[in-house]
Parts: structure tokens; sequence; C-alpha cells
């Protein structure tokens, strides 16, 4: 047994198939953020024919999100950060989302 991978803790279900995913679609609409624009911008402006007139830009956005969800290394980096958000919730009792409200708006 790897020794490295004895400390790593036992996720739950709904964390490995929900918490984390959904870091993992945040993460990948910035990174995806050039595609996520030009296809906004295309149904904008095309209404009901959005459907028809940006086939291509939705198929770039697709292809750009598919890949990173598929990417076993961009899951790794989600599960630390999510790995992270939990313990200093488990120290502190505060959520992520709350605590970054928390802090002060000026020196």
């Amino acid at each position: 047994m790897d020794p490295g991978k004895a400390e790593e803790p036992a996720l739950r279900h709904v964390e490995k198939d929900v918490l984390i995913p959904k870091i993992m679609r945040e993460k990948a609409r910035i990174v995806c953020a050039e595609q996520v624009k030009a296809f906004t911008k295309c149904c904008q402006e095309n209404g009901f024919l959005m459907v028809l007139k940006c086939r291509d830009e939705n198929a770039a956005l697709k292809e750009c999100l598919t890949k990173h969800y598929n990417d076993p290394i961009f899951f790794e980096e989600c599960k630390q950060e999510y790995l992270k958000e939990k313990e200093e919730f488990q120290k502190t009792g505060i959520p992520s989302k709350k605590r970054q409200q928390k802090l002060p708006t000026s020196m």
C-alpha cells in the first residue's frame, strides 16, 4: 500500500459525485470563459434562432467543458480544493462562502 494514499480521507458518495463536480463545473466555466462568452453573445444576438445559429459556439463550449470534466488531474485539483475547504470548515465552523463575506471591506 502506498504510504501517501493512506493519509487521504475517504470521500462520501455525495462528495465524490456532487460536491467535487460542482467545483469542477465552476472552475471549468472560468477556464472556458472565452467559449462561454462566445456562446452567450450568440444566444443574445439570435434569440429563438439560437438553437440553429449557435451550434458551433455550443459545440466549442461543450468540448472545452467536457475536456476538463474528464481530466483526472483537474478532478484531483478540485478534490484537493474541496478537502481544504472541508478542513477549514471543520476548524472554524464557518462555510467558505460566509468566511469570504466576513472579510473586512476596508482596512
